[in-house]
């Protein structure tokens, strides 16, 4: 006889406490929204703090719970102490989502050592370091925890637009989530991976200014709508995805497939 219910697919995190990066807008505006409404105490984070005030009031007004929290993810101080800080004001963080990501929009041999910096920095070097700092918490607590983090076709498939470090570090996100999966699966810490193809941001605004809109020569040839990623952000934080840990989805419409 099972003791799961059936279906087992249950999406509330009611208790859970959900530390999301890279809120102020596009994806990471989703993500947090869609965690507080399946029932976690959500922990907004990102450099601009007036929009971080404007999506927790969105949040609350729905009948969530929030707080905010500025976070450089070029600051590695920075990094390490939003996590004591959710856990203050929120209680332990058991879903990390390590969305905050930026783009180089340059050839490989004309970026400039700060520029090479801030895209290691935010989109790979901080996303490690906070996985092991929101690790390092539940282990001492003895509580299991759910990490995603946001890829990108891009990591996969490159084609020479000009972004070459990006898709060098998105490529080291996905396998960063293969191979944390494995040293923290003891502990039931879950670690997976969204590879996200082209969807409408304000990133993706600005790729578009420089380059054209390219995602005319998908298959499909749309952008993808950030709505449309809410059942995998949630299938992975589910305990009913309790299973499921090293993985990356590709969800790209196509788009990567050519």
């Amino acid at each position: 006889m099972s003791d799961f219910p059936l279906p087992n697919n249950s999406s509330d995190l009611t208790g859970q406490v959900a530390l999301v990066t890279g809120t102020t807008s596009g994806l990471g505006w989703r993500f947090a929204q869609v965690l507080a409404k399946a029932g976690a105490r959500v922990a907004l984070t990102g450099r601009r703090v007036e929009r971080l005030e404007e999506l927790a009031e969105m949040i609350r007004a729905d009948g969530g719970e929030c707080a905010c929290f500025r976070l450089d993810m070029t600051d590695m101080a920075n990094v390490t102490e939003v996590v004591a800080q959710a856990e203050k004001a929120l209680g332990l963080v058991t879903i990390l989502v390590n969305n905050a990501g930026i783009p180089d929009a340059q050839r490989a041999h004309k970026m400039d050592q700060d520029l090479i910096d801030a895209v290691f920095d935010t989109n790979l070097r901080g996303p490690y370091v906070l996985s092991c700092e929101v690790a390092r918490r539940l282990i001492e607590a003895k509580q299991p925890g759910r990490m995603v983090n946001i890829s990108s076709v891009g990591g996969f498939n490159y084609a020479g637009g000009g972004a070459a470090l990006y898709s060098i570090t998105k490529a080291g996100i996905a396998r960063m989530s293969e191979v944390l999966a494995v040293e923290w699966a003891r502990y039931h810490i879950n670690v997976n991976c969204i590879a996200p193809g082209a969807f409408s941001s304000e990133m993706m605004d600005g790729m578009m200014e420089r380059i054209g809109e390219f995602y005319k020569q998908t298959p499909r040839q749309r952008l993808g709508q950030p709505a449309q990623l809410d059942s995998t952000l949630l299938y992975l934080c589910a305990p009913s995805s309790e299973c499921v840990t090293g993985t990356i989805i590709k969800v790209d419409d196509g788009q990567g497939s050519r």
